[in-house]
């Protein structure tokens, strides 16, 4: 095989006679000394770890993305409380608060636990009152009406009778649209001898599900005047809830926010609110992206045992190569890139694989729901009706780059080895 020189006499590294060598090295058949088979499931391998490693991921971004939007659609990105809720200057603030940049809702909101009674049936439920104005304005729930609806919510004296009730919630105690609904509220009337539980019958008007069986099963929605009168709050709410155009700017929000609502504000976020579960979330996720990792790892490694078979085969032939001129720098990359050559194309194959199933992961659903005749993806034990995927490319990116990485470290040591074989040695026994 001619080797182009270059001006100082030496072919250029990863020259056309350097590829060339490796292309035929790495198809070459078992007859040959080659191990084209080894190469091929070290290849699958590769693309498999890549492909489930880009799909685990996406799905649970799209998992992540989907319950951040009902958890933020259906309360609020910052709150404030404490004694400036009881100030005259109440109303002022809610004003102001609602004029910064940024933010697209105020809620005044009083919530409170309840007892709800339906036909023979009794659950616990978390009551929460706001105008119908802010109600209307929260989609998530206006939007997702099952039964019933919202006509004459917030009408009538005290913001009248009506309730919108979640339809888990309504299925569990018997009742729907038109239905008499009793809440007993642990603090309602004033005595003597104290505040005494105040029991009063409502109508249901509508129910909402939001998919989310946390809120399903637990929330009624009532106006705010009569959620004041029905747990003795008067004039007062619980706490006002602030919306905003990019939830990822509450904390940074949070010193401007300060600055409006005054010194007796006690403030918090949508993070703090739930500090446990994103925290448990994102541990989860972490670790999950490190296990699929070291899976990406475990398969580049099948490269090892690859090349070395094919050094041990091409003995003779390395020998030759060196007696003709070749250095120890050129042997390196001539196996270098016949071991880089299989973690790359199974690298792009497993990008393509993972990356096209993330997008039409709707339709493969589809598929094998059709072909298997079983729902592959209940609603009523996920919340969700379809597999949720949503790709990071970025950290797409990143995949990428460490299924590279580990495919090109696989292939040094035997590439090494090769370049250190003493042709003498290796023709002796020929």
């Amino acid at each position: 095989m001619s080797m182009t020189a270059s001006t100082n006499g030496r072919a250029p590294p990863f020259g056309q006679w350097e590829r060339a060598v490796a292309t035929r090295y790495l198809r070459a058949k078992r007859s040959q000394g080659g191990v084209a088979l080894i190469s091929i499931i070290s290849f699958v391998g590769i693309m498999l770890a890549v492909a489930v490693l880009i799909i685990v991921m996406s799905v649970m971004n799209g998992f992540r993305t989907e319950l951040l939007s009902r958890i933020l659609g259906f309360s609020g990105h910052l709150y404030v409380a404490g004694g400036v809720l009881n100030s005259p200057d109440r109303d002022a603030m809610i004003a102001r608060i609602g004029q910064m940049p940024g933010v697209i809702q105020v809620t005044p909101v009083v919530e409170a636990q309840a007892m709800a009674l339906g036909n023979g049936q009794i659950s616990g439920a978390i009551v929460r009152g706001i105008t119908p104005r802010d109600l209307k304005a929260t989609r998530l729930v206006s939007d997702n009406i099952t039964r019933g609806s919202m006509a004459g919510f917030g009408e009538g004296e005290y913001g009248g009778d009506l309730i919108l009730v979640g339809d888990r919630l309504a299925q569990a105690l018997g009742v729907q649209p038109g239905d008499a609904l009793s809440l007993v509220s642990p603090v309602g009337g004033a005595t003597a001898f104290g505040g005494t539980p105040l029991r009063k019958t409502y109508t249901v008007a509508g129910t909402f599900t939001v998919g989310m069986s946390e809120y399903d099963q637990t929330f009624i929605y009532m106006p705010l005047e009569q959620a004041q009168l029905f747990f003795g709050r008067e004039t007062g709410i619980d706490y006002v809830e602030i919306k905003l155009e990019d939830p990822d700017e509450s904390v940074a929000m949070k010193p401007d926010l300060a600055k409006v609502a005054g010194p007796a504000a006690l403030l918090t976020d949508w993070t703090e609110k739930n500090a446990s579960y994103w925290g448990a979330l994102k541990v989860e996720r972490n670790v999950m992206r490190l296990i699929l990792m070291m899976l990406v790892a475990i398969a580049a490694m099948n490269i090892i045992s690859g090349l070395v078979m094919l050094v041990k085969n091409k003995g003779r032939d390395i020998a030759i190569l060196r007696t003709m001129g070749a250095g120890q720098g050129s042997i390196l990359r001539i196996f270098f890139m016949a071991g880089a050559a299989v973690g790359v194309l199974g690298t792009l194959a497993g990008l393509v694989i993972g990356s096209l199933f993330c997008i039409f992961i709707g339709e493969i659903q589809q598929a094998v729901e059709w072909v298997t005749g079983a729902q592959v993806f209940s609603s009523d034990i996920y919340f969700l009706s379809r597999i949720p995927a949503k790709i990071d490319w970025r950290e797409v990116g990143v995949i990428t780059f460490w299924a590279l990485a580990m495919s090109f470290l696989a292939t040094l040591p035997p590439a090494w080895r090769a370049s250190r074989l003493d042709p003498v040695e290796a023709l002796r026994y020929e």
